[in-house]
């Protein structure tokens, strides 16, 4: 199983390749490719933990010898949001990078299930879809924008309200992965809790602005890498479980489905060997969750539309 983290040298690369040296199967290979120089001595460096997961490292131009073999890329190349940004400032300087790295991945291993983490997320899947179009090897089951994260900080935030266990939630997520476009379907949480309204209101838009919440806190120094990289490690373990042959791998992912409510939609998934095997329906929904679908879908449509104008 070779797994390779493009964007490997950036805040979330390393933590993310820490976490799955740690956690990857026995006998995996774990292979990093950034720009930067210091790439190979990140793979030593995590080559001396003691786990029995092979290690590589590649910079350069040439990522052919990273990719090769690749059962699962996870692409998290580019730059990160900084104050003052807005998520369109972060497009522009994201475009570029992920078309080129798409166009590598469809000539070396044009099979692999690919996990986009480069924002913004909402724009950047339609992208590399294009991409994968305009080259010939476009399979919508094999694509996944990696939403993980808002389920992550739905389950937390929670948490913290109702002083339970945060072990203890699995909240869905739907929509896309930024701002009103992040729709937590708190009705619908595992655990039996009552909220009111308003803390339903509130609750939904702490995370949807919990983003800009690490932003500011980090006061310029860096947006959310760490749990994002945590997030990207628990659905890259869901897609290895896949591949294994393990049954009924639920995750959430954005991804280009039946196009019930835009083209490009994070929603329930069955994973298997061969990529996405079932969309599961988007069920019971509240009035508030209802009334908040309706009005993300024009922001949603608009973000997927401009990425894929951005490949013609």
């Amino acid at each position: 199983m070779k797994v390779t983290i493009l964007g490997a040298a950036g805040g979330i690369g390393q933590a993310l390749s820490l976490l799955l040296k740690t956690r990857l199967p026995e006998g995996s290979h774990l292979s990093l490719y950034d720009i930067s120089p210091i790439t190979p001595g990140i793979a030593v460096d995590l080559s001396h933990i003691p786990t029995s997961v092979e290690m590589t490292g590649f910079t350069g131009d040439d990522i052919t010898l990273a990719l090769k073999d690749a059962k699962i890329v996870l692409v998290a190349a580019g730059f990160a949001r900084k104050p003052g940004m807005d998520r369109s400032d972060l497009l522009h300087l994201n475009a570029g990078i992920i078309k080129n790295l798409i166009s590598q991945i469809s000539i070396t291993s044009p099979h692999a299930m690919i996990g986009v983490i480069t924002n913004p997320i909402n724009t950047i899947v339609p992208i590399a879809a294009k991409v994968l179009k305009k080259i010939g090897v476009y399979n919508r089951t094999k694509l996944f924008g990696i939403t993980t994260l808002d389920i992550i900080r739905a389950n937390t935030f929670l948490a913290l309200f109702t002083g339970k266990k945060p072990e203890a939630f699995n909240t869905p997520v739907i929509g896309g992965h930024s701002g009103s476009t992040i729709l937590p379907l708190l009705s619908q949480t595992n655990y039996n809790v009552q909220l009111t309204e308003k803390d339903i209101y509130n609750l939904t838009k702490r995370i949807q602005n919990a983003g800009t919440e690490v932003l500011e806190s980090k006061s310029g120094g860096g947006s959310a890498t760490l749990s994002m990289a945590y997030a990207a490690t628990n659905f890259c373990l869901s897609l290895v479980r896949a591949l294994k042959g393990e049954s009924n791998v639920i995750e959430f992912a954005y991804v280009e489905g039946q196009g019930e409510y835009a083209k490009f939609f994070s929603q329930p998934l069955v994973l298997g060997k061969n990529g996405i095997i079932k969309y599961c329906l988007i069920e019971n929904l509240s009035k508030f969750e209802e009334c908040a679908l309706i009005k993300m879908l024009d922001q949603l449509k608009h973000d997927i539309q401009l990425g894929e104008s951005l490949v013609q």
